[in-house]
């Protein structure tokens, strides 16, 4: 017997990026075993990073919140992005067994080319028209619950996007490209009548007709559910922050899958903490390669030792392990 699922389409009216993913946790903790939610949220003027990056290196956080901005940090892992009226963010919540990310990203593509336009799915987290990025994707994994969530660009300011956004020089280079604004693309400039309406209203339409479940929408904001824990959290200096120490030792990469930089804390030849900072989408992986790290002597066979202890399970999370274990044999500490 197939079960039916239950479908949500839930809008936010808040532009509060704190509110927002505050929503965005509540709904992920709440959702239900054969429940499938759309989640369509809008931003204004903010910059969010993934959950590993270093706020301090990623955006230039003073400029943007002296021009009435925030900054904000996302639960999954991934790079930066710049978020305004301009931009639709969306956010597929769901039991893990119910995760199924082409279906997901069909949704999104046969929403634009219901619009005219044609798209498609690039790399491991993008989508793109002709080359160029109109949205970034990122996930999130918890024990049996699962969140896909990424941007769509209409009508953004992109030079905005340049100014506030501070992308290593060498991720520009491994991309071939002169800029942040050279790889992105917003719908308007592929179909000029293109709306913010006819985007949220085809996507609604796309999502329900790939799930086929029983159809309710909702518009939502924060006196609807019991967030404010949440909403604290997310505006709170230690999540967006966080407390990053002065490293005794720190050095940096950029791999296939992303950039690392890992800031070491030493004490009496041993490993006291370590911070470890990347773009990859794989959070929970980077997470672990600190841990793993923790408490290890400051000598490159011992702690490429405990990486290939690291549980990773998929090819990509393998692959992580085997670079940065062959990056630290070759590096000079």
């Amino acid at each position: 017997m197939i079960t039916q699922l239950q479908t949500r389409v839930i809008e936010s009216l808040s532009y509060d990026p704190w509110v927002n993913l505050a929503i965005e946790e509540y709904l992920l903790k709440q959702i239900a075993e054969d429940e499938v939610i759309l989640y369509l949220w809008q931003n204004d003027n903010t910059v969010v990073i993934g959950r590993n990056q270093n706020a301090w290196k990623e955006c230039r956080h003073l400029d943007l919140e002296q021009e009435g901005g925030k900054l904000a940090r996302r639960l999954s892992g991934g790079g930066a992005v710049f978020h305004d009226l301009g931009n639709l963010n969306f956010t597929f919540i769901m039991n893990k067994k119910h995760y199924d990310l082409s279906k997901q990203l069909n949704v999104i593509l046969q929403a634009v080319t219901k619009l005219g336009i044609k798209a498609e799915f690039s790399g491991r987290n993008d989508l793109m028209i002709e080359e160029k990025k109109f949205s970034g994707n990122a996930y999130y994994f918890n024990q049996d619950r699962a969140l896909h969530h990424g941007t769509i660009l209409i009508n953004s300011d992109l030079t905005k996007l340049s100014r506030y956004l501070q992308v290593s020089s060498e991720k520009i280079i491994s991309k071939g490209v002169d800029s942040v604004r050279s790889r992105v693309v917003n719908l308007v400039e592929v179909k000029r009548a293109i709306t913010l309406s006819d985007v949220t209203q085809s996507m609604k339409e796309s999502f329900f007709h790939n799930y086929r479940g029983s159809t309710q929408e909702m518009a939502v904001d924060r006196n609807d559910f019991n967030i404010e824990p949440l909403v604290r959290k997310y505006s709170s200096w230690e999540w967006r922050f966080g407390n990053t120490p002065k490293f005794d030792i720190s050095i940096c990469r950029r791999f296939a899958w992303g950039e690392m930089e890992l800031g070491f804390c030493l004490k009496n030849g041993r490993i006291d903490s370590v911070q470890v900072f990347s773009d990859a989408i794989e959070e929970r992986l980077i997470s672990d390669i600190g841990k793993g790290l923790e408490g290890c002597s400051f000598k490159k066979d011992r702690m490429i030792e405990r990486l290939i202890k690291i549980n990773s399970q998929s090819g990509n999370q393998a692959l992580i392990i085997k670079d940065v274990a062959l990056w630290l044999s070759e590096t000079e500490i």
